[in-house]
């Protein structure tokens, strides 16, 4: 099922179409390079590669109250060569096959068990990236999150707000800016948005940076990836953190941090 895009949507979809267009080649669909005023290829280019109208197609990136087939995005994905997360971020823009994600904010007895019962640093949080439950090694290694309130216990808001986090995490903005893009993809594929709407709202008044990099378009996945720190007590240690999903419950995920060979000691 689907639904008609809002209009912030549809700018949305048409800011991100816009972008993914200008970073393309010519030279990779056999274009003529030649003199271009903007980077990438033309609408009319797109549209033709897409099998679609240029006048169709424009309207799409200029945000008109017009919905694409699933078919049409799935040709748009192909040609603007989006992978598997932009490509999610594409149809959840279009109202077009979207998961129906919830920020959450409850976990059973069960899953807070098995937080606690991993020896290596883990939490539980939900898609808005709020911190719900945690183990002491996670909060050794990072924050002490019992001691914040809980509108404070949020991987993004810590990420900008919490000054320690820039000497702690070694590439710093990097990460940062790796986990706004996976917040806006979770954010586009929310039936409710006004949950991620506050929180946009606080960073973009409190966080220079975050104002800034929230105008990008790019999205990516937070399943997996490695984390380098310059901890206080640990010194120089590297991590390969891997979200899963628990079962019936898509509006959570266990992180879990593997620490490298040699990297962490959990007595430290």
């Amino acid at each position: 099922m689907s639904r008609r895009p809002t209009a912030e949507e549809r700018r949305e979809l048409g800011a991100f179409l816009a972008s993914r267009r200008a970073g393309l080649r010519p030279a990779d669909f056999g274009l003529p390079e030649g003199p271009r005023r903007t980077p990438g290829l033309r609408r009319e280019e797109i549209a033709l590669l897409a099998g679609m109208s240029p006048s169709w197609y424009t309207w799409l990136e200029q945000g008109r109250d017009i919905q694409a087939s699933p078919d049409t995005l799935r040709r748009l994905a192909g040609v603007l060569k989006l992978n598997r997360v932009e490509s999610d971020h594409l149809f959840a823009l279009a109202s077009r096959e979207a998961p129906a994600v919830v920020a959450g904010g409850e976990i059973g007895e069960g899953l807070e068990m098995l937080v606690n019962a991993i020896s290596m640093p883990a939490y539980i949080r939900n898609t808005r990236f709020d911190i719900l439950a945690w183990n002491d090694a996670i909060a050794k290694l990072f924050v002490d999150y019992g001691a914040l309130q809980v509108h404070e216990r949020n991987t993004l808001r810590l990420m900008f707000l919490y000054k320690p986090y820039r000497t702690l995490i070694l590439d710093w903005e990097q990460m940062a800016r790796g986990t706004l893009s996976a917040f806006r993809a979770a954010r586009a594929q929310a039936q409710d948005k006004r949950p991620f709407d506050s929180l946009v709202e606080e960073l973009t008044e409190l966080s220079a940076e975050f104002a800034l990099w929230w105008k990008d378009t790019h999205v990516q996945g937070f399943d997996e990836g490695e984390k380098r720190l310059l901890h206080p007590d640990g010194g120089h240690i590297q991590f390969h953190y891997v979200a899963l999903t628990p079962a019936g419950r898509p509006d959570l995920s266990l992180v879990t941090y593997i620490p490298r060979p040699a990297a962490y000691d959990s007595r430290s």
